[in-house]
């Protein structure tokens, strides 16, 4: 078989010419993402020297299997051809494309043409006949019987003394056309060069709603939490519509350089610590913090939030506090600084004397990079699949590409969300080594023009086929200044975008809902934070945002739209703080138009300019518009549309789009 992507080794023959297929990314050195159920589209752009009918396959396979699976390729304008196939099965798949001349078609279409020109068809009856008996010999080897026979008695026919047009009408007959097709010359196929491949994850890593809360702050008033304690708060999460509950790091604390409230450097006797400081004499990465409860605790938890629907996420920090177990046992694996003592983490100005970073590149780099992968496996073992990692753009690039894909092999239902607010580049190279879906900048992102182009920079394809973005407003780590001292409005603006604009989203709660806001004067950071403290929190305070939360969370599991990331399109409006977008379901059924008021503070009013053939929408249909957030409904003709928000009632509204559509005379709600 020829391996060129031009047909130019081995047999020059070989004449289809494959010049690129997609989606390809980095020229096939990473995998694409895909979830189960999504299909993916595959196009190649594929030519030939003269007139030639070229036909095309695509092949795919799941990983590990021998024999590839073959859907025909549909030739469109500018030779690009195109196919679809939905992946049945996690982990990956091998996909790529072959094409080849297609004797019998070029010839027919010269038949026909010659035929209506009235030219005489004797020559060119028998070189068909030899066409058709060559595919009657294919059909035999393949075991293809039936159409064996038939293709070798239209064969004789054609090559027969019978009057030419007889067998001129035999020769354009739709059924010989089919049975050719079924049995075509494949023996100059031209392969493209590589076999490309596609990671299947479950849908979660696709489209999910998380929720974040520290254990130790769910106990009784003076009560130090617990893991049962997160139990009884399943069903809260549950009432808000979560997916994933999401528990920071739940590993014994060290005592060494523990920090105190606010990141102080003084911890007072009673002062928890940070849960990223891991370790103590009661263990390390694969221990419970001893006030949480046991690893039984945890996999109970787990078992218990499966039946309400929630993935409970772990954190997983690779950083070590100066009383883990493995300082003791595996000194070798930490970076020294010139003096010899063990290196505390930095990121200045700040300084985490309470962490040592691992040194992945010491000469005991193997029994390191199998011991924390190790870390992930057991997990895994409690019934823990989601995984929400801290700073994966600190460690190389090879170990997560090998971790997660050893990991994978094993259990592909796993999930892995990489918490990396770096460089784009760095941020995009960790997709593609393997995380399901990263944190990103919607952060800091404000003004509709800089969501607009971010959202914009998102969907390209190099980045939306391996990159799958999570949106946060605020994390315990980060809280922007546009949150600092806002209003009610400002929290639910916010929420409403990462939940609309994203397949994933997430907050931190209880801090979120109940729409805490002081910042700590030194840094983008709360005040009294609670990677420092333990907190009380009123689930039942009148002004929390649960309400609002759980109707959002209702909307995204109601619409299919919101799974579709690529279907994001922003539609213009006459006023630059009031933001239009839209997103279908794949199927092109389900449509939401989402339009959110920029300003926490003041009404705004705007005309939209809906781009109709996005949409979908004929120019002169009507079209209802229902707003999922306020229940009422509107009906619109034409492209343009009033919107009036106010930020003291709604800042937004979340229209789902019912188009209407004439049959026999009447209008039907097209759904």
């Amino acid at each position: 078989m020829n391996n060129s992507a031009f047909g130019n080794r081995g047999d020059g023959r070989r004449r289809a010419v494959i010049l690129g297929v997609r989606p390809e990314v980095a020229g096939g050195r990473w995998p694409v993402k895909r979830a189960l159920g999504e299909a993916l589209r595959v196009e190649a752009d594929i030519v030939t020297d003269g007139h030639d009918h070229l036909r095309a396959a695509l092949l795919h396979r799941r990983k590990g299997e021998t024999e590839f699976h073959e859907i025909p390729l549909t030739a469109g304008p500018n030779d690009l051809f195109t196919a679809t196939f939905t992946p049945d099965k996690l982990g990956r798949h091998v996909y790529t494309v072959e094409a080849w001349i297609d004797t019998f078609a070029t010839w027919r279409h010269g038949f026909s043409r010659k035929r209506a020109a009235g030219q005489d068809l004797s020559v060119e009856l028998l070189a068909g006949a030899s066409l058709v008996a060559a595919a009657a010999a294919r059909a035999e080897a393949r075991g293809a019987k039936e159409d064996a026979a038939w293709l070798g008695v239209v064969a004789t026919e054609l090559g027969s003394v019978a009057p030419a047009e007889v067998r001129a009408d035999r020769a354009e007959n739709a059924e010989l056309e089919a049975r050719m097709a079924r049995h075509p010359d494949r023996s100059l196929v031209t392969r493209y060069l590589k076999d490309l491949e596609v990671t299947v994850d479950r849908p979660l890593a696709r489209t999910g709603a998380w929720y974040e809360l520290f254990p130790r702050s769910c106990g009784p008033e003076g009560q130090h939490g617990t893991l049962k304690d997160v139990e009884e708060r399943l069903s809260y999460v549950a009432e808000l519509g979560f997916d994933v509950l999401y528990l920071p790091p739940i590993h014994p604390i060290g005592e060494a350089f523990r920090k105190g409230p606010n990141n102080s450097p003084h911890a007072g006797p009673g002062d928890p610590g940070s849960p990223w400081a891991i370790g103590s004499e009661a263990g390390g990465h694969t221990a419970v913090h001893p006030e949480l409860g046991t690893v039984d605790d945890l996999a109970h938890l787990a078992a218990r939030a499966r039946t309400l629907g929630i993935e409970i996420a772990m954190d997983i920090a690779f950083q070590a506090s100066p009383d883990h177990p493995w300082v003791k046992e595996h000194p070798g694996w930490f970076r020294k600084r010139a003096d010899g003592t063990i290196q505390y983490a930095e990121n200045p100005p700040k300084k985490y004397q309470d962490v040592y970073p691992f040194d992945f590149e010491c000469d005991d780099w193997k029994a390191l990079w199998e011991a924390l992968r190790g870390v992930f496996l057991f997990w895994i073992d409690k019934g823990v699949k989601v995984f929400r990692v801290d700073n994966p753009h600190t460690k190389p690039i090879a170990f997560w590409e090998w971790a997660i894909r050893t990991i994978q092999e094993q259990h592909p239902d796993t999930v892995f969300l990489a918490e990396a607010f770096t460089r784009p580049k760095l941020m995009l190279s960790l997709a593609q080594a393997g995380f399901s879906q990263s944190y990103t900048y919607f952060t800091w992102r404000t003004t509709g023009a800089e969501l607009t182009a971010y959202l914009t920079d998102l969907m390209r394809p190099e980045v939306a086929n391996v990159f799958r973005p999570n949106f946060w407003p605020t994390t315990p780590d980060i809280f922007p200044e546009h949150l600092q001292h806002a209003t009610r409005a400002a929290f639910t603006i916010r929420l409403i975008l990462a939940a609309t604009l994203s397949p994933s989203y997430g907050i931190y709660g209880p801090s979120y809902e109940l729409m805490e806001k002081v910042p700590r004067h030194d840094a983008e950071e709360l005040k009294d934070n609670e990677k420092y403290q333990i907190r009380k929190w009123n689930l039942d305070h009148p002004d929390s945002l649960r309400h609002v939360i759980a109707q959002v969370n209702r909307i995204r599991k109601a619409n299919p739209a919101i799974k579709s990331f690529g279907s994001l399109r922003f539609h213009k409006t006459d006023n630059d703080l009031v933001l239009c977008y839209s997103r279908s379901s794949e199927d092109e059924k389900n449509l939401l138009l989402v339009v959110v008021n920029l300003d926490p503070r003041h009404t705004h009013s705007a005309w939209i300019d809906l781009d109709l053939e996005a949409l979908g929408i004929a120019p002169d249909r009507p079209i209802q518009a229902h707003d999922l957030l306020g229940g009422d409904r509107y009906s619109w003709l034409g492209s343009r549309a009033y919107v009036e928000l106010s930020p003291q009632l709604m800042p937004a509204h979340i229209f789902s789009i019912r188009r209407f559509v004439r049959t026999e005379n009447m209008f039907e709600y097209f759904l």
